[in-house]
């Protein structure tokens, strides 16, 4: 009789467990965009374990793939991301894989010359996922919206044949950002660094500025006064009208080998860019006066970042400086509260690490450039480590999580693996 309860409540216990781990499945956000559901690196992802298991996280399936730097986006149970293959012939690859499986739904190719483009193992940009479009761009401009979920193309575009685009020394890297009717490119041509086109029919609406490419993807900020970009060039902080395209207001910042990278982040009435040669910037912006922006401040000894897309959270920000690895900073005035001596990635001429905000919690997922996904909590008193799992190896790409696992990718393989279970490898065959 007594073994007969125990088992019965352990039954039952097993089942609450199941049913929670099943709600959060269902209610963990998507990734449908670089940096995440509204493009910041936040995430409302399911309840996670208080630290990870000491055999590691548990892998759904590890598949090849062709080179890369391209993040990974998710909805449903799609996939998305790039790839170069240089055999039989050089190609990049758009790339919708089943998220339980791995497997290939659909594929499209076009054929490439990366001569001598510097860094130039393959594409560099996340796609963009929104209304059963997906939206992709290629290390040398070539722009295509696709069905999500039969790969049919319903419009292209090249960045330097359609728009007089400036290749930049390696390759273009920002990301398509879709915002109401319109998706946003920067081409970087000489009357259309930026770019605002029919996200259905690709017809084009307006093209503004003139400032050459660098590697940065578009923000897109609402004040009352209306919709603004923010737009980092390589010699610029610009503003624009969304509607319009029309210029509202520049601060140069010329930036060495035209290295604007980091996504801006825009709180406080501040925007923020991290430069690495020359450090951050906070620009001071007037919510009702779309001319008016000042410099509030700029530092360039501790507050140099590079890829890495800063967080923020509740007036402080944690950025990956070149020399001191994860800082953490107040935003309104630049001072400095600690930096992580280069534990959570190591130091090296180009870190990085992809940083993600779990919720609204003090606790960060993070991927260091050796493949290692770190469990973290940030507060401005410290960067306290929780726990740290192989996954894949050496990448720059941003990963993708959804449901309850997490996606990553370098030049050689993609993996999808369990946040919150247990589940057996599967492996996968050439592609």
């Amino acid at each position: 009789m007594k073994g007969s309860v125990v088992e019965s409540l352990r039954q039952s216990l097993f089942f609450i467990v199941a049913s929670v781990l099943f709600a959060s499945a269902l209610t963990a956000e998507d990734w449908p965009q670089f940096r995440g559901p509204r493009g910041d690196g936040t995430w409302h992802g399911p309840e996670l374990p208080a630290a990870w298991p000491e055999s590691g996280l548990k892998v759904h399936w590890r598949k090849p793939i062709g080179g890369g730097y391209a993040g990974i986006a998710v909805v449903g149970d799609r996939l998305y991301t790039l790839d170069r293959q240089t055999e039989p012939v050089e190609r990049e690859r758009v790339l919708c894989l089943n998220t339980a499986s791995g497997e290939i739904v659909w594929r499209y190719e076009v054929p490439v010359t990366y001569g001598s483009l510097d860094y130039g193992n393959g594409p560099r940009c996340t796609p963009t996922v929104h209304e059963g479009r997906v939206y992709t761009v290629g290390a040398l401009g070539h722009v295509a919206c696709f069905d999500a979920a039969t790969g049919k193309v319903n419009w292209t575009k090249d960045y330097r044949d359609d728009f007089g685009g400036r290749l930049p020394t390696w390759g273009y890297a920002g990301s398509t950002v879709v915002h109401r009717d319109v998706v946003l490119l920067a081409p970087g041509g000489p009357d259309a660094g930026l770019v605002a086109l029919d996200r259905v029919t690709g017809e084009e609406r307006w093209r503004s500025l003139s400032d050459e490419a660098g590697y940065c993807t578009p923000l897109v900020v609402t004040f009352p006064t209306g919709e603004r970009i923010f737009h980092w060039t390589p010699s610029h902080i610009r503003s624009v009208d969304f509607a319009t395209g029309k210029p509202l207001w520049g601060i140069p910042y010329e930036i060495t080998y035209g290295v604007s990278i980091a996504k801006p982040i825009f709180q406080e009435n501040l925007l923020l860019v991290a430069g690495y040669w020359h450090g951050s910037k906070a620009i001071r912006v007037s919510a009702d006066n779309p001319m008016s922006a000042e410099l509030a401040w700029e530092e360039n000894r501790y507050l140099r970042g590079l890829m890495s897309q800063p967080l923020y959270r509740e007036g402080y920000v944690y950025l990956l400086d070149k020399q001191f690895g994860l800082t953490c900073f107040e935003l309104a005035t630049g001072k400095k509260q600690w930096d992580d001596g280069n534990t959570a990635t190591p130091r090296d001429r180009n870190p990085q690490l992809s940083l993600v905000w779990l919720g609204e919690t003090d606790r960060a997922l993070i991927l260091n450039a050796d493949g290692e996904l770190i469990l973290a909590r940030l507060t401005p008193e410290k960067y306290e480590e929780i726990s740290r799992a192989p996954l894949i190896g050496f990448t720059w790409a941003h990963p993708a999580f959804a449901g309850t696992s997490v996606y990553a990718r370098s030049d050689t393989e993609i993996v999808g693996a369990s946040l919150v279970g247990e589940t057996d490898a599967k492996s996968g065959g050439e592609r």
